[in-house]
Parts: structure tokens; sequence; C-alpha cells
């Protein structure tokens, strides 16, 4: 900045004294004098083009044609400075007294490029020929100047960054900027294009010497973007970059903030500052780019957040870390801008098919500690809730230490991931939650009246709440304790064997409900549902359609009685169509064919038993004649064959006596 500063006031007093030391001398020569000792200074070419104009009073100055200050020699990217014309005026009086006070400077059109090598050689570093250090006879060195108006019409500055691979370009830049005293006060009012969109920038500098020697100063900024404004009081400098002090902003117009930095509108959902972004607090720049929060409050659309932060920028993406407190927040763009109770309610033939964009999870990486009163997700409220937000390449992950929930508690994970698409997934426990009240939220069912308890892992693909449903998988089981469900009577369906016991008026009062599920492709299955009520045991099992909205249900009483107590007929119930107008029948067909099964049975059953009963007959007979004919008598736990056997050995052993004692010489 001090060599910027420094070669353009020697272009000023080289132009002006040349022009009014040669006053009658012809313009050619002037702007060779002229010419020539910028060269012999700066080590750059300058070129007037045109004739020099000088006045000596009441103002000295000169005004001059087409101005151009050649580039830097390891530059290719043209002139370094170029100009319509340029009008300046010194204050003579000022002058005789050893004072440099320029009066005014008029810059049409001028053209600035600075330029940094890849070897880290800057442009605007000038000195004698290719030295890169201040001449000795330059022009503004150690030498305090005055300014009281500059103005610059349609003009243009860029800067290129070859090393960082960085191109900064300004268009239709005009302003004006005051300098009063050299060591005091600088005013400075610029209107510039970048990316397109034009901003307003509106400074005061506490003291200018110190400015251009990078130091830390008092500092005033004002930045207008389309409707965004932004505003800081502190203190600022630029060598090392550097800001500490109070800032304001109010960001409502978003997209023209994001096109200053050549970036297109993120679209953030509502509540994330879609519509509105406000900041206010104590802010900290500094020279490794990272921004720090203090004491910051933080408006995003209707929430209010008090917050406390850190902006990290030399990463692969930046990374924010902080903690963030707040009241009551909204936040159901998250689910596509709909509750369940609303178009995703149980009235509705499917869930909201709108894209979910959630591209803004990929612009920063996040580690976040949120304590809220209460936030709402569209889909579901919460209460109390005290969570950890972490987000890493486009992935959320929101660990629930503490969530009170529909007068109960939920803990666990919930997981948005944004990698290459959109899925959602959980491992959630909850327990003693109304389950009216969350039902209504979730599918806008209000049936079940009670409290439960619940733990579920889920996993959910698409990038639209319908394609979610349709994609669900997991498990989960709940339990249920005294409640009831309106607008049916299943007790009374099951004890008069009639189906018409729906409708307002009607309920059924249970004491416990206990069950275990699976899903797959958005469809619930469960076989194990056990159903305790003041007259009614039952069994369930069937299938939720979760994507597709509708029931396959059927509920098998295994107890049954009248309320005088002299029982009734077990038929079951089956719970069928759409969660909007499910529809309830007596399932008389599958009872019959029950009994068949049971009748059946007990056939097969009494036929085994008569075929057995026969065969005792026929070993009973079979018994009997071996003992007349043979003189077999079975002894206790002996089988037939066994006495036979034993019987035969009896014989052969009287046999074999009988034969050994005539061969001894015995009788008979």
């Amino acid at each position: 900045m001090r060599w910027l500063i420094r070669s353009f006031l020697a272009l000023l007093l080289l132009v002006v004294f040349g022009g009014v030391a040669l006053f009658m001398l012809p313009t050619e020569r002037i702007a060779r004098v002229a010419t020539d000792k910028f060269t012999q200074i700066t080590g750059r070419t300058l070129t007037i083009e045109g004739a020099i104009r000088p006045s000596v009073w009441p103002t000295l100055g000169v005004k001059t044609g087409p101005v151009t200050v050649s580039n830097a020699a390891w530059s290719d990217a043209g002139p370094m400075v170029q100009a319509t014309a340029l009008d300046i005026g010194i204050d003579m009086a000022a002058l005789t007294d050893g004072q440099v006070r320029i009066t005014g400077i008029r810059a049409e059109n001028p053209r600035i490029l600075l330029e940094r090598a890849r070897d880290g050689r800057e442009n605007w570093v000038f000195g004698g020929p290719g030295n890169g250090t201040a001449s000795p006879g330059m022009a503004g060195e150690g030498t305090p100047f005055s300014l009281d108006l500059a103005e610059i019409s349609g003009g243009s500055f860029r800067f290129v960054d070859h090393g960082a691979g960085r191109d900064i370009a300004l268009t239709s830049v005009s302003g004006t900027a005051r300098i009063p005293s050299f060591t005091g006060a600088a005013a400075f009012d610029l209107t510039a294009s970048m990316n397109g969109q034009e901003a307003r920038i509106v400074a005061q500098l506490s003291d200018f010497k110190s400015f251009l020697e990078g130091r830390l100063i008092g500092l005033d900024l004002q930045i207008n973007a389309g409707a965004a404004q932004v505003a800081f009081d502190g203190r600022g400098g630029w060598n090392p970059m550097a800001l500490e002090g109070n800032l304001t902003a109010d960001l409502a117009d978003l997209a023209a903030i994001t096109r200053l930095g050549g970036a297109a509108r993120p679209n953030v959902p509502q509540g994330l500052g879609a519509g509105s972004v406000s900041v206010a607090g104590k802010v900290t720049v500094t020279q490794k780019a990272s921004l720090h929060l203090r004491g910051g409050s933080l408006g995003l659309d209707g929430n209010r957040l008090q917050v406390e932060a850190d902006l990290t920028t030399d990463g692969p993406r930046p990374r924010l870390s902080a903690q963030v407190t707040a009241g009551a927040l909204s936040l159901v763009g998250l689910s596509g801008g709909q509750g369940g109770g609303a178009a995703g309610g149980a009235q509705a033939a499917s869930w909201p098919t709108q894209a979910i964009d959630v591209s803004a999870l990929g612009v920063m990486d996040v580690a976040l500690a949120l304590t809220a009163q209460s936030i709402d997700l569209g889909l579901a409220k919460l209460g109390t809730t005290r969570a950890m937000l972490t987000i890493d390449r486009a992935r959320a992950v929101f660990d629930l230490r503490q969530i009170a929930a529909y007068q109960g508690t939920v803990t666990g994970q919930f997981v948005v991931n944004g990698r290459g698409g959109l899925s959602v997934g959980g491992d959630l426990a909850m327990s003693g939650l109304a389950m009216q009240p969350l039902l209504r939220d979730l599918g806008g069912y209000e049936r079940l009246v009670g409290t439960g308890d619940m733990s579920v892992k889920f996993l959910g693909v698409g990038n639209s709440l319908d394609a979610i449903m349709k994609s669900l998988s997991g498990s989960g089981n709940l339990r249920f304790g005294k409640g009831e469900i309106l607008g049916l009577d299943i007790a009374g369906m099951l004890r008069t064997l009639d189906a018409s016991y729906v409708g307002a008026g009607q309920k059924t009062i249970f004491d416990a409900i206990t069950a275990s599920f699976t899903m797959e492709k958005g469809v619930l299955r469960n076989d194990d549902l056990a159903f305790k009520a003041p007259y009614v045991t039952a069994t369930g099992a069937g299938r939720v359609g979760i994507g597709a909205r509708v029931l396959d249900y059927r509920l098998r009483p295994t107890a049954l009685a009248a309320v005088d107590g002299t029982g009734g007929v077990m038929v079951p119930l089956l719970i069928t169509g759409p969660w909007a107008a499910p529809k309830f029948r007596l399932d008389l067909e599958g009872i019959a064919k029950e009994r068949l099964q049971d009748e059946a049975k007990k056939l097969e059953e009494r036929a085994r038993a008569e075929a057995k009963a026969a065969e005792a007959r026929a070993r009973a007979q079979l018994e009997q004649k071996a003992q007349e004919e043979l003189g077999i008598v079975r002894q206790e736990g002996e089988s037939l064959e066994d006495a036979a056997k034993r019987r035969a050995q009896e014989a052969l052993d009287a046999e074999a006596g009988k034969l050994l004692n005539r061969l001894l010489g015995g009788g008979n």
C-alpha cells in the first residue's frame, strides 16, 4: 500500500511541477520531462498522450490527456495504470510553506492492475531501474501530504495472485476520497461492481499514515450490496490483515452477498436463512483468515440465537465451531416445509414429493453445541433440547443428549447424509411419549391415546419425503401402558360379531400393548403384538405400508368375555385399506378355515387313536393264542417276543437235559 501511494504521489507531483515550471514550453517538452523523471525515479515508463494544460492561479495544477504507467517487466498482462484523463490541483500557498496540499484530483476511467507473481514479486513495488526498492529521490518517500478531494469515475481495479490462483476484479468504480491530514483521519466513499453485483463501501480511517504502514487503526466501515448491509466499528490493519471490533450485519439479500464472492446463492432451508440473516457481536479477524465471534446474536428468518463461534478457513472447507443458545426454533424447512399433520397427514394420499435440498450441508464443516427451549422440525416437535451437531463433508449427525418431547424424553442419534444424494437414519430411544400428539405430527393420526416407550433403528434414502418413507428399513419395539383407541370399539366388534362399532363416540380402552417390528422397503412388519384390554386379550400380526400409507393387519382374540362375563366367540378382526379411511371387518372366513383345520386335526388324532387301539387288541389276541397253544406266559415287563424266546430256550434246555441224562446211563 505504501508503494502504491508513493508512486501515485510521485506521478502527481511530477506532472504538476513539470507542467508549471515549463509553462511556456511546448506540451511535448512538458510531457517528456515529466515522463523521463518518473522513469528515473520508479523504473517504469510513464506515457502522457495529448496536451498538458497547466494552471498557476489560484490553483497550481494541470490537466492531461490519456496517461499510462507500464507494468513490471515480468508481467505480460498490459499496463499497470491507465486513465483517460487526470485533473490535478495543488495549493500554492501551502507549497510555499513546504507543505504538499492537493486540492483536488479527478481521474477519468482509471484502470489499475495489481499482480503478485508465483515467486512472490509484486508489481506495485517500484524503485530505480529494476532494483525493486524505493529510490531516494522518489516523491512521497517520507513526504506528508493532504488531499481535499479525489474523485474517480468509470474506473476498474483488478488483483491477480498467480501463486494462489486468485483473480479479483472490480468494475464501474466511482467515488471520492478525502485526506485532510496525513497523520489524521481520512474518508472514502466508493461504489463498484464485483461479479456483476454492485456494492458501496464507506470507510473512516482514524490515522492515514498508520494505515499506509499497515498498522491497526480506528476503522468505521459500512458495506451495502443490494438490500444487504454490513457495518463495522473498531480497529483494522492490512499488514498483516486483521480486524477487531463490533459488527452488525443485515444479510436479507443473501444472493447479493454470495454474488460478490462469485458463488451462487445457496438454497438454504426455511429457518436457516432462506429469507433473512442478521448478525451482531464482537468480531475478530486474524492474519490466518480466521473469524471469531463473541457475544454474538444471530437471526435466521424468525429464529433468534445467541452465539459464540470460531470460523477457520485453512482447511479444504471452512470449519465452524460454535456454542448456540436459542429460544423456540422453527426448522420445518428441513422436512421440505411440511409437517405430518399437513399435506403429509393421514388424510393425504401420499407423502410430499417436493425435493429436499440439503446442498447447504456441503458449504462448511461444523461442530455445534445447541441448547434450545423448543425445536419444530415439521415432522416432529421437541421441547427443551441439548444436542451436538457435527457436519463433516455434507454429513450431519445430531447427537441428542437431552430432548424433551411429547411429555417424554428422546435420546440417540439422527443423521442427515447429503453426500451424493440424501439419506436419513437414526438410532433413537423414546420414553414416556404421549402418542396422540406424536402420531398427529408424524402422520396426522390421532386415534391412539396414551403414553409409550419405543426404540427404533432406521435408514431411508431419497431426495423427497415420499422417497425416504418408501425406502425405510430397520427394526424396533414398542410398549404402551393404559390408554385408548378412539373411533372403534374392538371388544364390541369381537363380542357381538358386528364390525359397525366404528365412528365418533366409539373407543377401545386397553391396559397394555407390546410389539416388535422390522422395516424393509418402506413396509413395517409385526407378528408378536400383544393386546390386553378389560374385556379382551388378543395377538396381532400384519404389515403397515409406511411408504404407501396402507394397513393390512389381523387382530386375533385369545380370551374374550362379555360385559357380564358370560364369554363370547373369538373371531379375528381385519384392519385394511389406506390410513385415511381404514376398513374393519370380522374375519369369519378365516375363523371358518381355522375351525376346519381344527376339525381335521381332531379327526386325524381320532384315527390315530383308533388305529392304536386296534393294534393293541390284535396284540392282546395274539398273546392269548400264544399262551393257550404254546404255553407262553409273559412275565412283568416282558414283551411277547421275549416271552416266546424265553419259552423256547426253556424247552431247549429241558430237551438237552434229557439227552445228557440218557448218555450218562440215566433212565428214559
